[in-house]
């Protein structure tokens, strides 16, 4: 197990506590709630655009830890955010929070208090979204095949939340070869600092480095 997984253990623990349960890395909950799920097949040239598309995919929110009703995440989200992380919306490429974001730190859902992607892993995609290589702890991310607008793509949400968070494509960069295509709306961003203060205060655990 490396470093980075230890320290995210204590957070999966985190997670779990709004749901008042004992998290087990191995619980069917927090993998993706539809385990039939291929690699997108677009036309060639379609790859970058595809992200563009909202998704049509129904997400099992029975899974989710955190849960309220439609009337609270209304209350709890702005009309942007509820569109694409309840709705399964897409914002609008070069026009969103955090696609040109460079500051060094971690991006959370907007639906919990789930640590989703490090700034680490986000790379220059051109696509006019943020775009990362690989989640931070791949059990906060859950996967559903999206077979909406003619092709069949990778959607993913937050396992925590079930927030509605973009897609996930195999043409992206080395490590991983993926891209993590990814709505601004669904992302709230924490600088480095404030997160591994934030590391030690829920886990008891002092901030590593990746």
């Amino acid at each position: 197990m490396t470093k980075r997984s230890c320290l995210l253990l204590p957070l999966l623990a985190t997670a779990a506590l709004f749901a008042g349960e004992t998290p087990n890395l191995s619980d069917s909950t927090m993998k993706a709630s539809n385990q039939n799920v291929v690699g997108p097949v677009c036309k060639p040239g379609d790859e970058k655009s595809a992200c563009g598309l909202p998704s049509r995919v129904v997400i099992d929110m029975s899974k989710a830890s955190v849960q309220h009703t439609d009337a609270e995440w209304r209350e709890l989200l702005t009309p942007e955010q509820y569109r694409v992380a309840r709705q399964q919306g897409t914002e609008r490429p070069f026009q969103n929070e955090f696609w040109n974001n460079h500051a060094d730190g971690v991006y959370f859902s907007v639906g919990s208090d789930t640590p989703l992607f490090d700034s680490r892993d986000k790379f220059d995609s051109g696509t006019g979204w943020p775009s990362f290589t690989q989640p931070i702890e791949k059990s906060f991310v859950a996967e559903t095949r999206d077979e909406s607008w003619g092709m069949v793509r990778v959607e993913v949400h937050s396992a925590v939340d079930g927030s509605h968070l973009g897609h996930v494509f195999e043409d992206g960069p080395a490590p991983t070869g993926l891209r993590y295509c990814i709505n601004s709306a669904s992302l709230k961003f924490m600088p480095r600092a404030e997160y591994n203060a934030w590391v030690a205060k829920n886990s008891g655990a002092t901030a590593g480095t990746k």
